[in-house]
């Protein structure tokens, strides 16, 4: 059995911008622009980057429900970037999602006994004891009481509705959990729990995670490997103490050093400041070259001619023509 979960090789997904009363074909919207990536059993990447960046049509690329416009997809050993509806249907059962807002995701209606059967029943998985036992080890698993089965969701905390999220993409064994900004609702300290029970899942399981998040905060104690994505496209990929100690893409620079400080000692480890000009570009009118240099205090007229995604001394990928330079400190300010 191959190491790898998981094998991404050129992975594009476009969506066509049609015009007119005809509807028209005008272009594109490079949702994921070109992404080659591996990821281990048992560990987690991160992706990281601005809303607007593509993390989430990546990663629901990644899980078929998009089907991509180029590329392969691999998954546990199986190209399964051209499947047909039925096939999908059983890979479901070893790719799941936790999505961003737990709120909106459980069906208020439903006890939260019938949310986690639901996936159990959608499968034909076991009959009606061998399911409650399932629902009973899935509230246990996420430390909840076996008395919430029989609540709606509307009576849970933000953190306990996200539990019950982590429990049903738990109901079928998969060997992929996708987790879509799982804490970004949660306030701070629930966020550490939700963290800790994640980590502790994935332990107990043997589960591979791809976190999709905005807050480099949380990345650094979770994830092994992150994947920084700007337009479509990944602009750095290491692992993450990597990341952490020798940014070297000006985008990733900018991320690290907008993080959060307590005290002194944190800001000496983060980046100097770098100050980005405007908002993140419209995906459906990209720039040239560096998709990044429109915003770069760095970029010079070879900024117009797009960088390739170049290992560097570190071990890292990094998509930037002064990568070398910028782990050298000799970087100067450019003129665009």
């Amino acid at each position: 059995m191959s190491n790898n979960i998981l094998e991404i090789n050129g992975l594009k997904k476009y969506f066509p911008i049609n015009k007119g009363f005809f509807k028209k074909k005008v272009g594109d919207v490079k949702a994921v622009d070109d992404i080659s990536l591996v990821l281990e059993r048992g560990t987690t990447l991160a992706i990281v980057g601005e809303s607007g960046s593509g993390k989430t049509t990546f990663a629901k690329t990644i899980m078929r429900f998009y089907a991509p416009t180029e590329g392969t997809i691999n998954f546990d050993e199986r190209d399964i970037t051209a499947i047909d509806q039925k096939e999908l249907k059983i890979l479901r059962q070893q790719m799941q999602m936790v999505h961003q807002d737990p709120s909106t995701s459980l069906n208020p209606r439903k006890k939260i006994r019938d949310i986690l059967e639901a996936p159990l029943l959608i499968h034909k998985i076991g009959n009606k004891q061998q399911r409650e036992a399932r629902i009973r080890e899935l509230i246990n698993l996420v430390e909840l009481p076996e008395e919430f089965l029989d609540r709606n969701p509307h009576s849970l905390s933000g953190g306990q509705k996200q539990r019950i999220g982590i429990a049903r993409a738990l109901a079928l064994n998969p060997k992929l959990v996708v987790l879509d900004e799982p804490t970004s609702a949660l306030d701070v300290s629930v966020q550490a729990k939700i963290i800790t029970l994640l980590r502790d899942l994935q332990k107990k399981l043997n589960l591979t995670y791809i976190f999709i998040t905005h807050d480099l905060s949380l990345v650094r104690n979770f994830a092994d490997q992150v994947a920084v994505m700007y337009l479509g496209s990944v602009v750095e990929y290491s692992d993450v103490e990597t990341l952490y100690n020798h940014p070297l893409n000006p985008y990733t620079q900018s991320l690290l050093s907008s993080i959060p400080v307590v005290n002194e000692n944190e800001s000496k480890r983060l980046p100097n400041k770098i100050p980005l000009d405007g908002e993140i570009p419209s995906p459906t009118n990209m720039p040239e070259g560096c998709k990044f240099h429109t915003r770069c205090p760095y970029a010079t007229e070879e900024c117009k001619q797009r960088p390739e995604l170049k290992i560097t001394k570190y071990g890292s990928k990094v998509s930037c023509h002064f990568a070398e330079e910028i782990s050298e400190k000799k970087v100067r300010v450019g003129a665009k």
